[in-house]
């Protein structure tokens, strides 16, 4: 899973949001270090709903602009728990070793 996608998912697991709501949550669970474009985004929503991870949740009209609400499905929740659980073994891991490297004694 890429990482806009794993970010989506988490931006969605909480709860339904538009695109400019979806946009602003990436970029802070990723402490700006990730900004989506809406081209991007779009393009990640269109990859998650074909996969069934995300689906629109509904529609509205505000100041004369529609907006569309996506939401999280079941099996999203199950792929991005997979994720997380994915790379928590994979910093575990690495924490390990480099726990492991400061222990040993240094060579020249």
């Amino acid at each position: 899973m890429t990482e806009p996608a794993f970010l989506v998912l988490t931006a969605l697991a909480g709860e339904a949001r538009h695109g400019y709501g979806i946009v602003s949550e990436v970029e802070r669970l990723s402490d700006g270090r990730v900004s989506m474009p809406v081209g991007t985004l779009y393009g990640v929503l269109d990859r998650l709903a074909g996969e069934g991870l995300v689906e629109l949740d509904r529609e509205e009209v505000q100041q004369g602009r529609l907006r569309r609400y996506y939401r999280l499905t079941d099996p999203g929740a199950e792929a991005l728990a997979a994720e997380a659980r994915r790379l928590e073994a994979n910093v575990r891991a690495a924490t390990e070793r480099l726990r492991a490297r400061r222990t040993r004694p240094a060579t020249a």
